[in-house]
């Protein structure tokens, strides 16, 4: 077995609940806006399924970054690399 342990969605919501909501709601939220905002006014709904992949993506790739960010954090703090 692995040494290594991935970081949960919950412990990084609990860690740092603003900027993970951020993160991952505020890019669904619009893509979801997207989707509506095109049906409702009859545009092409290509434009909004690439505007929604983008942003779901986006979400994705930015969550990864900062699970990465919060575990070198955690690492400094744990090996008092942060007092340096």
């Amino acid at each position: 077995m692995s040494g290594r342990r991935s970081l949960s969605f919950v412990e990084l919501f609990r860690a740092t609940p603003v900027t993970s909501s951020l993160l991952t709601l505020a890019p669904l939220t619009l893509a979801l806006g997207q989707l509506g905002n095109s049906y409702v006014n009859g545009v092409s709904p290509a434009v909004s399924v690439a505007f929604a992949a983008v942003m779901v993506a986006f979400a994705v790739v930015a969550m990864g970054h900062h699970a990465a960010e919060h575990r070198i954090r955690r690492l400094e703090a744990d090996y008092g690399l942060d007092r340096v």
